[in-house]
């Protein structure tokens, strides 16, 4: 028996010894590889949570949440060059070497540009250097500055037709860059073909080769004459097919887009927009409370410092915020989209590489929506480390062991001292360690200077081009996008007029939200003091805003943003229409009169493009519209509301007066 348990104490023993050095081994290999032998179930923290049953996808109330807008869908991309367009020619003017400089949505604009100053110039584009994307900045020197983000190889496939693009300079040139020997130039922010033509042209000319830099979000002009029509379609073939990003990035917002639908009910994208450069533009500070007002002032002190922006630095923020100039908080956003009629466990992805003030902003939005996620809780950490590749270990910024204290020093020190008693000296200045400082802040209380980044922060900054990147696929996609704002830190279009843009182009009926601000605020504010119970001619008037602004956001964009940014609005220009003006000039509106004013003269679709399935009939619509009453969209703006009144012997009626409130919304939203 003895014998037998020594046995067993040995298995036990080299059992235990092969489970270490397997450990060892997998702890030495794991960046190498081993994530590729990851299990397929991947764990991530989120856990929907669903209590209402699901909609079926027939009911007049899906239709009103979720259904594509039937006014756009005639509308289809085409971006094809139309009429004589020659391909770029192999004798070019020379070359063009970019660096652009800014965040995801300013360098996706710059890009688009540079390449369409190129087939002006009829020069050959060296790929972009992005500058938030260099080795220097202690990211993975894996990928160098345009792959980091993007993926090369679809970017010089995809424009083989428009322009000559290729990796780098011939081996002179690229010497005589380093001896900064090259031309070079500062583009300004929206220069026109004037400018190049007439001044970067004949330089090109000489010396074969210029530098440009860019750095405001774009270097061409938005709006462009007629004879210009084609540059405006190879943005958009620049913006909506060449540019892809690199395949790592691709695969993580896929397999998010997928734990999204995997519950098997659609999703909202919302982008908040809160930046704290756009923020401090805006005179938005006292959105927030206490450091972050302090942070967002200190932003706006150093931008009228350097003229960015004019005035003084005291702003009156409520004024500003009930002029529609201050982004929508997420907390308005939750009551918009509840008074709309969308329930509590509605899936709401959060978009944005910064949300100033952090969770704590997101609070009242997750009280108000169980299912509210983002990349992070959609994705694991190994997941996220893996499209940033691999990177250098930084230099700790902590003390690795505290300067020991002599104790026998201090004893003898304080016997020698004078005589008793004495007062005590002050203590001596607690070092103050970067883990002592209270949050990232800290330096406010501290300094009036904000230091310099660090490596860290650097890296940080070119992990949310990443970040973004993701956000950007996930947004396009969504079956409802919602924008909390559509400025930047400059006063220029941002992330989400990039994203209502791709979606105008790319699926131009799919739901996109573009409330006026100056509107909604005053709708709050009607009912500040009961704003959680609201009266039923307040949501109704919050639903027709919404659904109007479905529309009417279009004519507000084409006026607004298209002059400051292309691609926030490439119609008509990069699309076509199924629909034929002819066939239906007996059931013309005020509503389509002022939509074809906003859409402008769309092209017809080419006969190869097959467009039967989209024709629009309105006999239809409205026999839809009359299949099935909506009884469940009433009492939604609170959970288990509807629930209540039943209890309180008024389900009868309160059934009725949502039949009848829908039917009325769902046919007046046809006959605007």
């Amino acid at each position: 028996m003895k014998s037998r348990l020594k046995w067993v104490g040995l298995v036990g023993l080299v059992l235990s010894a092969l489970s270490l050095f397997v450990h060892f081994l997998l702890a030495r290999f794991t960046e190498d590889g081993f994530s590729e032998y990851q299990t397929s179930i991947t764990i991530f923290s989120w856990r929907p949570i669903f209590e209402n049953v699901d909609i079926p996808t027939t009911s007049p109330l899906y239709r009103r949440l979720w259904g594509p807008v039937r006014h756009l869908e005639s509308l289809h991309p085409h971006a094809n060059p139309r009429g004589n367009y020659a391909e770029p020619s192999m004798q070019t003017n020379g070359f063009i070497f970019v660096r652009i400089q800014g965040g995801f949505h300013e360098i996706r604009n710059s890009i688009c540009d540079v390449v369409a100053v190129s087939r002006l110039l009829n020069a050959t584009l060296v790929v972009p250097e992005i500058q938030s994307t260099t080795s220097s900045k202690g990211i993975s020197s894996e990928f160098k500055s345009f792959s980091y983000l993007y993926s090369e190889e679809q970017f010089m496939t995809a424009l083989a037709k428009d322009v000559r693009v290729v990796k780098t300079l011939p081996k002179d040139l690229k010497g005589a860059r380093r001896k900064k020997k090259i031309p070079l130039f500062r583009v300004p922010y929206q220069a026109s073909p004037y400018f190049f033509l007439h001044h970067v042209l004949p330089v090109l000319n000489k010396h074969s080769v210029v530098e440009l830099v860019v750095s405001d979000g774009g270097c061409l002009q938005a709006i462009l004459a007629p004879q210009f029509e084609e540059l405006q379609r190879l943005r958009c073939r620049v913006s909506f097919h060449a540019l892809r990003f690199r395949q790592e990035v691709q695969e993580l917002a896929t397999n998010i887009l997928h734990r999204l639908r995997s519950p098997g009910r659609p999703f909202i994208a919302y982008d908040p927009g809160l930046t704290r450069d756009a923020l401090a533009y805006h005179g938005c500070a006292e959105l927030f409370q206490d450091v972050h007002t302090e942070l967002i002032q200190h932003k706006g002190a150093w931008m009228l410092k350097r003229g960015i922006v004019k005035g003084s630095l005291s702003v009156d923020s409520a004024g500003k915020r009930l002029n529609g100039s201050c982004p929508l908080m997420p907390e308005e956003i939750g009551i918009l989209l509840r008074a709309y009629g969308y329930s509590w466990d509605t899936i709401i992805y959060v978009s944005g590489g910064e949300v100033f003030g952090g969770q704590r902003t997101l609070i009242p939005l997750h009280s108000m929506f169980e299912n509210v996620v983002d990349r992070t809780s959609l994705s694991s950490s190994w997941e996220l480390n893996r499209i940033y590749g691999r990177e250098s270990n930084l230099a700790s910024d902590y003390p690795k062991k505290l300067t020991p204290v002599n104790v026998e020093l201090k004893r003898k020190a304080w016997k020698l001292a004078g005589p008793r008693p004495r007062p005590l000296p002050p203590p001596p200045a607690r070092p103050k360690y970067p883990y002592n400082i209270e949050g990232w802040w800290g330096w406010v209380a501290e300094s009036d200077n904000e230091p310099d980044s660090t490596v860290m922060e650097l890296r940080m900054n070119a992990h949310k081009l990443l970040w973004e990147a993701i956000d950007y696929v996930v947004c396009v996609e969504a079956d409802v996008f919602v924008p909390g704002f559509d400025h930047d830190g400059k006063g220029h279009p941002n992330f989400a007029t990039l994203v209502m843009g791709h979606r105008l182009y790319q699926s131009a009926a799919s739901r996109t939200y573009r409330p006026n601000r100056k509107q909604v605020v005053k709708f709050l504010e009607e009912t500040r003091d009961h704003l959680y119970q609201a009266n039923r001619t307040w949501l109704t008037s919050i639903r027709k805003h919404l659904r109007n602004s479905l529309l009417d956001g279009l004519t507000e964009a084409s006026v607004k943003s298209k002059s400051l940014s292309f691609l926030s609005y490439p119609v008509p220009e990069c699309s076509c229409s199924s629909h034929d003006p002819a066939k239906s000039t007996s059931h013309t509106s005020s509503s389509s009169h002022s939509l074809h004013a906003a859409l402008g003269s769309v092209h017809h679709c080419p006969a190869w493009m097959d467009t039967s399935m989209t024709s629009l009939s309105i006999e239809k619509e409205r026999d839809e519209d009359l299949d099935e009453d909506d009884t469940s969209s009433s009492g939604l703006f609170l959970r288990n509301s509807s629930g209540a009144a039943h209890e309180n012997g008024s389900g009868e009626a309160s059934k009725e007066e949502a039949q009848l409130e829908d039917q009325e919304e769902l046919e007046g939203g046809e006959r605007r």
